[in-house]
């Protein structure tokens, strides 16, 4: 608890979410970086190039360690999602939309963006929408208006969560206190991940081609 209190006294110019960010980090410790990125997937203008390298810099000052910052906020994540995908699927499309359209910050364009997205790439679309700005946040939704079996949507979101929370977690904590550069740099952080994830996804499609072909040709 001394580290964390450290770690809160050495940002202490900071203030809105990252001020309060620290607080629940101080006062719960490691669970506290899940308990303060799921509500990031429920209220998308909370963003998590925030949270998430600034939990990186806590467990740097000795808070917790780092595999349980990555684990928590892993963890968070996927609460979130979770609860997205069950509100989708329980209200319908059109109900969702009408609550999602008073959320502060979210527009109905925002919403359509996030669906056509899902349509177009589907399962895939929500693996990759997990390190995209928005669609992290809203990728469950039409999922769950869609009935995506539920094992493969919580599987999908916990690869893509754990990519995208180990980079900037990591980042946070290496680079200790100038972890507001993450920040920053979140978009260029942001196209490397996604990049890095279409190449792996092409080359897992591309053997199981070239699988597929070798017994037609047999």
């Amino acid at each position: 608890m001394s580290a964390v209190a450290a770690a809160s006294g050495a940002a202490s110019d900071l203030d809105g979410i990252s001020r309060w960010v620290v607080d629940v980090m101080a006062a719960v410790g490691a669970p506290g970086a899940g308990f303060v990125v799921a509500p990031e997937n429920l209220f998308p203008p909370i963003p998590s190039e925030v949270i998430l390298p600034l939990a990186g810099f806590t467990a740097s000052r000795g808070g917790f360690t780092l595999l349980e910052a990555i684990f928590w906020t892993t963890a968070g994540s996927l609460l979130g999602a979770y609860v997205l995908y069950m509100l989708g699927g329980w209200l319908g499309r059109d109900r969702t939309r009408a609550l999602i359209g008073r959320i502060p910050f979210v527009a109905f364009d925002d919403v359509d963006k996030v669906e056509a997205w899902f349509a177009r790439h589907g399962y895939k679309g929500v693996f990759l929408g997990r390190m995209v700005p928005l669609f992290r946040s809203l990728v469950s939704i039409p999922a769950g208006i869609d009935r995506m079996p539920l094992l493969p949507l919580l599987a999908l979101t916990l690869a893509g969560s754990l990519v995208w929370n180990s980079v900037l977690v990591l980042a946070g904590y290496f680079l200790g206190e100038s972890w507001p550069l993450v920040e920053q740099y979140a978009g260029v952080l942001q196209g490397v991940v996604v990049a890095a994830a279409v190449v792996l996804v092409a080359l897992f499609a591309a053997g199981k081609v070239r699988k597929a072909r070798r017994k037609v040709s047999a």
